[in-house]
């Protein structure tokens, strides 16, 4: 599938987006923190042959520019608003996986009347701020390795396959390891930022205060699969919520397949693949 970059001009200076298909339906993609828009590839390619599809780096984040002070999900859900604008997309579905998530609800806030639903893959589960900042602290004393700068080391795939795997699809290869490194390179030193801006933000009471249609998916191995149903008690407007058999962490890279048929019930299209929803 032939894509489309763009460079477009934010509050937050200019902000990368990789845009394939075509049509008056859309889609916008955040991704994982410490990731970019070339780990939601595989998504982009499903779904574009149904819908106009844009994935859009966070500020400071892959081919975006950086910026000299800590964003929020806000300010990274005002960015995808903006370029939704400046692309001419009126009425869209937001997906976003983890961090991605937190920004894909929002977006749904922030912009209702243009957001016609929200699919959240691997949504965050955090008791308060200590129980996020509990959760990822082995991220920062060894397993996501810096210089004596801050600057991101390079990680072989057999490093995280036998340290971090939990932040790993079930079959990672090479080619997802090679844009994994790229991306922490591209974030750099503020590779923390949207982690940051995860744990500042309250998703409990904004998911609650989401009124669009949503879609809730986890990877069975993935480990907030078992909070799935303290997060479908929020949801107000529950289109699905399910386990994905088989699947753990980065859905948008390793089972596109799987995620793309309850995008497209949101879209109001009829599943294309046998055992869609």
């Amino acid at each position: 599938m032939k894509k489309r970059r763009h460079l477009v001009p934010t509050r937050l200076g200019q902000v990368h987006c990789l845009e394939a298909g075509a049509g008056s339906s859309g889609v916008l993609i955040f991704h994982i923190n410490q990731q970019s828009s070339a780990l939601c590839e595989p998504l982009v390619d499903t779904l574009a042959p149904h819908a106009r599809i844009v994935a859009m780096d966070y500020p400071g984040h892959g081919m975006s520019d950086h910026v000299g002070f800590q964003p929020t999900i806000a300010d990274y859900a005002e960015c995808g608003q903006t370029a939704m604008r400046e692309l001419g997309i009126g009425r869209y579905v937001v997906v976003g996986e983890a961090t991605g998530a937190a920004t894909a609800i929002e977006t749904g806030i922030r912009d209702a009347e243009h957001v016609a639903g929200v699919a959240l893959l691997n949504c965050p589960y955090y008791r308060d701020r200590l129980h996020a900042e509990e959760r990822h602290a082995s991220l920062r004393t060894g397993l996501r390795p810096a210089d004596d700068t801050g600057f991101p080391l390079l990680r072989s795939l057999t490093f995280v396959i036998e340290q971090d795997g939990e932040h790993a699809p079930m079959h990672p290869t090479q080619a997802w390891m090679d844009r994994i490194n790229r991306a922490q390179v591209e974030a750099g030193r503020d590779r923390w930022q949207a982690l940051n801006a995860l744990h500042a933000y309250d998703l409990a009471e904004r998911l609650a205060q989401l009124d669009r249609d949503t879609v809730l998916l986890m990877g069975e191995h993935f480990f907030y699969a078992p909070y799935l149903a303290d997060h479908v008690r929020r949801i107000r407007r529950l289109v699905a919520a399910e386990i994905v058999p088989g699947a753990r962490f980065g859905m948008a890279w390793e089972r596109p397949e799987s995620v793309a048929p309850f995008i497209q019930r949101l879209l109001g299209q009829r599943a294309s693949r046998s055992g869609s929803p």
